[in-house]
């Protein structure tokens, strides 16, 4: 079943192996990427910004090497801005622990989790690459363990060639 409902929201519709990808902008600059399920129609870009993301998120989906250059919108707190910087030092194909963050900015797990439930660009600051100690995690403030936000995460791991999706994720977790 294909859908139309929400499509005004988006600035443009991206089509995804998981579903589909959600493109905000607004003044010049990205304001929010969407994981969307399925029943999400690819949208054209409306504008040039739109147009732009859209075709980087593409490529990043065809080559998870893709690096992305994108006029951002300045949100967040100085908080999760900081610990988005450290998740964006985590090079594809590594995982950081949710602990492991929090000793590079100095913080909790806790909030390290919830910074990355804030993420206003996922994929261009790939808070997938940040997991449990002992499993996947949560991902975009969703722990359902056969829910489509995991299973995303799930996909985009397998993407960047992160193997296996349960404990031990150590194993793989990048050494700082």
């Amino acid at each position: 079943m294909t859908s139309s409902l929400g499509s005004n929201m988006f600035s443009a519709i991206v089509a995804a192996p998981f579903g589909a990808m959600g493109v905000r902008t607004s003044g010049g600059v990205l304001c929010e990427l969407f994981y969307l399920p399925p029943q999400y129609e690819s949208k054209p870009a409306e504008d040039a910004v739109a147009e732009q993301a859209a075709e980087q998120v593409q490529r990043y989906l065809d080559d998870p090497d893709f690096r992305f250059d994108l006029p951002l919108a300045r949100v967040g707190s100085e908080y999760q801005r900081k610990v988005w910087d450290a998740i964006c030092a985590i090079p594809r194909g590594s995982v950081l622990t949710y602990g492991q963050v929090a000793k590079l900015v100095g913080s909790a797990p806790r909030a390290v989790g919830q910074a990355c439930g804030a993420n206003y660009f996922p994929l261009v600051i790939p808070c997938h690459r940040v997991t449990a100690s002992g499993g996947i995690g949560g991902f975009s403030n969703h722990d359902d363990e056969t829910g489509f936000h995991l299973s995303v995460k799930r996909w985009l791991l397998a993407h960047e060639g992160v193997a296996g999706t349960g404990a031990p994720w150590q194993q793989q977790a990048m050494a700082f």
